[in-house]
C-alpha cells in the first residue's frame, strides 16, 4: 500500500469535516493495511469498515477520525479504549501522545492485536476481560471510547471519567446506533450531545448486550 493512498483518504475525511489536525496528522503516520487481514489490504485506504474475523470489524477511517475528534485528546491524557478490536484505534491514540488502556473480550482477537502492538512498537495496556464495567483500576481516565454498539450508556464507565473528562459510545439498537459524546460536568451531572447514525456491531458485557 502506498503513503499516496493514505493521504487521499486523510484528504477525503478533511474535506467531510474532520478538522483537528492532531487526529489528521496520526491518521497519516498510521499504517491502517498492518491492522487488517491481508485478503483486505487493497481496501485498506477505502472509507469503509473491513472484516477482522470473529464476527468483527475495523471501522471505518471516517468513523474513527470523527469518534477520536470528539474525544478531544490531549497529549499525555488517560484514555480508556473498550473493544481493542484490530488496535487500529489504540494505535491512533498512541500517535496522538495518548496514556492509552484498552479491553478486548475475544481472546484471538485481544491476542492479534498485542502482536501488531509489539511488532509496531505501539505502547497500549491491555487486557482480555468486559469492557462494559471499565478498568477501575486505572481509573479516572479523561476520555473512554467504545467502538461497539450498546443498549444504553454503562454506569461503570461514566464513574470512571474525570470530571471535564469525555465518553464517547455509540447507543441504540443492534442495527443502527446515535453516537453519543457525554462530558462529566461535575461528580453527579453530565452533559449529553448526540450525532446520528452510525452502525456498530454490538457490546457484549454485563452492562451492554447479553451475549447471544
Amino acid at each position: 500500500m502506498s503513503k499516496t493512498e493514505r493521504n487521499i483518504l486523510i484528504d477525503e475525511l478533511e474535506a467531510k469535516g474532520i478538522s483537528d489536525q492532531n487526529v489528521l496528522k496520526a491518521l497519516r503516520a498510521i499504517e491502517r493495511e498492518k491492522f487488517v487481514p491481508a485478503t483486505m489490504q487493497n481496501n485498506a485506504y477505502r472509507d469503509i469498515a473491513l472484516p477482522i474475523g470473529y464476527g468483527q470489524t475495523i471501522s471505518q477511517p471516517y468513523t474513527v477520525a470523527l469518534m477520536t475528534q470528539e474525544l478531544k485528546v490531549n497529549k499525555g491524557d488517560r484514555i480508556l479504549e473498550i473493544g481493542t478490536g484490530s488496535g487500529y484505534q489504540a494505535a491512533i491514540l498512541y500517535k496522538m501522545g495518548a496514556i492509552v488502556y484498552s479491553i478486548e473480550r475475544n481472546f484471538d482477537l485481544f491476542r492479534n492485536a498485542q502482536k501488531i502492538f509489539d511488532n509496531l512498537g505501539i505502547r497500549v495496556s491491555t487486557k482480555c476481560g468486559d469492557g462494559t464495567i471499565g478498568w477501575s483500576e486505572y481509573s479516572p481516565f479523561n476520555a473512554i471510547i467504545v467502538t461497539a454498539g450498546s443498549p444504553d450508556i454503562p454506569e461503570s464507565l461514566k464513574k470512571q471519567l474525570t470530571i471535564g473528562g469525555r465518553l464517547v459510545i455509540p447507543v441504540g439498537n443492534k442495527r443502527t446506533q446515535t453516537l453519543k459524546v457525554i462530558t462529566r460536568t461535575s461528580e453527579k451531572e453530565f452533559k449529553i450531545e448526540s450525532i446520528p447514525e452510525f452502525a456498530f456491531v454490538p457490546l457484549i458485557g454485563r452492562e451492554a448486550w447479553e451475549k447471544d
